[in-house]
């Protein structure tokens, strides 16, 4: 794929990707399970968050 394409799909993907954890995170947050039950996911999407951010760095803007 071109640079082009894989700068814009990427963008795409990984916002979806973001919006969607941390939607799901405030959520579960804020509804049943209150903070500190919610907490646990919220480390583990904030991680995964980072690892994703990570990726499209890697795969799509880093020049290799």
């Amino acid at each position: 794929m071109s640079y082009t394409v894989k700068l814009i799909v990427g963008t795409i993907g990984t916002a979806l990707l973001l919006i969607f954890v941390g939607e799901l995170s405030r959520s579960i947050s804020s509804g049943f399970a209150g903070f500190w039950g919610g907490f646990p996911f919220m480390a583990i999407g904030i991680l995964v968050c980072c690892m994703a951010l990570y990726d499209y760095w890697d795969e799509c803007i880093r020049k290799k």
